[in-house]
């Protein structure tokens, strides 16, 4: 595999090489390799289709997951968040313990010990990490889903990026259960704070528990924002933004 330059960008196959876009740019590729026939069909190629079948249930349950979260995750997330979660599912139905090799899946896994610990502290925005970001221990009511700082000094418990004058808090609440797909996402009400010395208590109350059968996941983001002329605007559209998987049960 070879990145290349050219005034045009090219994706598709010429006679036997193939040119294809990647996450770090441009590649070139010669089009060999076992067919498509061969991996579906034959015996040799059993682990193969497993993995396959394996590696396409956990992308699905992470896409489940990002849907659910919709709602949180829009201005909170990083270029490769995808394959990132991509990898952490297939850790989760690498728990699934009862399964035949090829059927495993995130749902059984996710009902562990280790599936849960495998996901759990999930930053969905790499360049902006909960625990780099929040310098202050917080509490979560798992009844509730509501996370609280008894007292929070924002310019004092907060790295907060060049440029911030205010910031958000939400706390998340979901209920997904990933056999059927059903999904229930409860947040709570924003709270926005100037980022200077004044103490305060933090409370995040989602409004309800989250209705279902599945599996409770809990959230905690925090958002950036400057102050121009009274407005707030997201700060490098939402670049620094923190959004954590803080806990599963």
């Amino acid at each position: 595999m070879a990145k290349y330059k050219s005034l045009f960008n090219v994706e598709g196959s010429i006679g036997e090489v193939t040119f294809y876009k990647g996450e770090d740019g441009y590649y070139i590729r010669s089009k060999g390799g076992v067919s498509k026939d061969r991996i579906l069909n034959d015996p040799a190629f059993v682990r193969t289709r497993e993995n396959n079948t394996e590696f396409a249930q956990s992308a699905t349950s992470g896409k489940q997951l990002r849907h659910a979260i919709t709602a949180l995750l829009t201005d909170a997330k990083d270029n490769r968040m995808t394959s990132r979660l991509t990898q952490v599912m297939s850790r989760v139905k690498n728990a699934d313990l009862t399964s035949a090799r090829g059927q495993r899946k995130v749902s059984i896994g996710i009902t562990t010990n280790d599936g849960k610990d495998a996901i759990k502290g999930f930053d969905f925005n790499n360049n902006a990490l909960l625990n780099s970001v929040l310098l202050e221990a917080f509490t979560l009511d798992t009844t509730t889903g509501e996370i609280s700082i008894p007292n929070f000094i924002p310019s004092q418990q907060l790295n907060s990026p060049s440029g911030a004058t205010h910031v958000s808090f939400n706390a998340g609440f979901l209920n997904l259960n990933f056999n059927d797909n059903i999904s229930d996402l409860q947040v709570s009400p924003t709270v926005n704070l100037v980022i200077n010395n004044t103490a305060a208590p933090l409370t995040l109350t989602p409004a309800t528990t989250p209705t279902g059968t599945g599996t409770p996941f809990y959230f905690f983001k925090i958002t950036f924002y400057q102050d121009v002329n009274n407005t707030q605007y997201p700060l490098k559209n939402g670049a620094f933004n923190v959004l954590q998987l803080i806990e599963v049960l």
